[in-house]
């Protein structure tokens, strides 16, 4: 017995795929060669944002390809990459978390509150509360919120106030890990002591390594215990 086609769109055009696929699989089922729009094929990488409708359901949805399984009849687009203002900045030359926040993003300020990001995040993050956290001051905070941010852009490509949560988040870990974060005492004293030459021997060693012999370094290394 064949396999059962369902039909679906893609940009417009029909095609008949195998029931059960991702729409990624499908894309490609379909005779798509995908060279953007694809990274990890597991949910992690964030480059597979995916709009769609589906019969019966007058509201957009969103996905990441990869996981998101296609339905009959659904009408679907990749967004493989969504402009955003992207602000550039030296962490040795800012100023206060929230003053240098609001230089940087101004347009974090517009927040409505309306929770859209959080309705289209496919990680079920909340971009809402942590850009709420960081606008509060509490950089600890939107960092532990946004921690397993992917990047997809559909956060943005939703947001009413044009606001770029994920670009936001990023400036808050990268501030709160150089400036807030308490750094731990074996890591200071590593980067000292790399610093005065006491490790030049074993790296330039390691740069002179085999590729087999570097796997055998990895698989034996010690492990920190926790």
């Amino acid at each position: 017995m064949g396999e059962s086609l369902i039909p679906i769109y893609i940009m417009g055009k029909r095609y008949e795929v195998p029931e059960g696929l991702t729409i990624m699989k499908a894309l490609e089922w379909a005779g798509y060669q995908l060279i953007r729009g694809c990274g990890c094929r597991g949910g992690f990488c964030g480059a597979c944002a995916t709009v769609y409708r589906v019969p019966g359901n007058f509201r957009i949805q969103v996905g990441l390809a990869c996981q998101t399984p296609v339905t009959p009849h659904m009408t679907l687009m990749q967004l493989p990459y969504f402009p955003v203002n992207k602000a550039i900045y030296d962490l040795d030359k800012v100023g206060s978390p929230l003053e240098t926040l609001l230089q940087l993003y101004p347009e974090a300020a517009r927040c409505l509150g309306c929770n859209t990001c959080t309705n289209v995040c496919p990680q079920k993050l909340q971009p809402m509360y942590y850009v709420a956290a960081a606008l509060r001051g509490d950089f600890a905070r939107a960092a532990e919120l946004s921690f397993d941010c992917i990047m997809c852009g559909l956060c943005a490509a939703r947001c009413p106030a044009q606001l770029v949560p994920y670009n936001i988040a990023i400036f808050v870990r990268r501030y709160y890990s150089k400036h807030m974060r308490p750094k731990p005492r074996h890591l200071k004293d590593r980067v000292a002591e790399i610093r005065a030459g006491l490790h030049d021997q074993a790296l330039a060693g390691i740069a002179a390594a085999s590729e087999e012999e570097l796997k055998k370094l990895y698989l034996e290394r010690e492990f920190e215990k926790l």
